[in-house]
């Protein structure tokens, strides 16, 4: 049976359970239409702690899936590095950053982290350039 695009997902990260969904938006700012892409990531069991959202809001050099040509979850610099927000290599990617950056799962808060700002660290960290921890990278 396939898997319904809106059902959360599954990740198990450093003996953790979290469940994760990734959401596309669009905001209208000075007559022109924004995309965003929304990556959420919820600690388990339900209750023991707040969830991540990891946001990745389109600007100048940087894309986000509206359409032909850009794949669905695409994110990334125009000429720099690009995740693609439905690998769960992607996901344990952005996590493992966030984690390393101070982000503690068991905190009962939300946390809204700019998905730019951990994007570099975590597209080479999946393709296993870098360390996620490493702050220079």
């Amino acid at each position: 049976m396939p898997r319904h695009s809106r059902s959360p997902r599954r990740l198990v990260a450093d003996a953790r359970l979290y469940l994760w969904t990734l959401r596309h938006s669009h905001s209208v700012v000075d007559g022109s239409r924004s995309c965003c892409e929304t990556l959420r990531l919820y600690p388990q069991p339900a209750g023991v702690g707040g969830p991540l959202c990891v946001v990745f809001a389109e600007g100048p050099g940087r894309y986000v899936p509206g359409g032909f040509p850009l794949g669905s979850g695409d994110v990334g610099y125009v000429r720099g590095a690009s995740l693609n927000l439905h690998e769960p290599g992607a996901v344990r990617a952005l996590l493992d950053v966030a984690l390393a950056r101070g982000w503690q799962p068991e905190v009962r808060r939300v946390v809204e982290i700019d998905g730019w700002s951990l994007l570099e660290a975590a597209a080479a960290a999946q393709a296993g350039t870098a360390d996620p921890a490493d702050p220079e990278d």
